[in-house]
């Protein structure tokens, strides 16, 4: 097993839909970022779950899958504001 580098969120980087796909997925095409940390925002906070699965992230030599994106973007070193999360739903909710 390799060290672990620490991860350059400033590195530009590419995002990929998934490469077979049953059905066409609207909106959703190869794209490139200027910084990782912008594409993997882009891809917890704005591709629907069904194009997220299947696609990956190049970052130089290195790939990430839905799981890497998704450790990336909870990372502690995730250097942008994140989408803040739902809260839970109570029991006064429902009523």
């Amino acid at each position: 097993m390799r060290p672990l580098r620490p991860f350059n969120f400033n590195t530009s980087a590419e995002l990929f839909p998934a490469a077979i796909r049953k059905k066409k997925r609207a909106g959703f095409t190869y794209r490139r970022f200027g910084t990782a940390a912008e594409a993997v925002q882009f891809a917890m906070e704005q591709l629907p779950t069904d194009s997220l699965n299947g696609a990956y992230l190049q970052v130089e030599e290195a790939r990430f899958d839905q799981n890497g994106i998704r450790s990336l973007y909870e990372s502690e070193a995730f250097p942008l504001p994140r989408r803040p999360k739902p809260a839970p739903a109570t029991d006064a909710d429902a009523a």
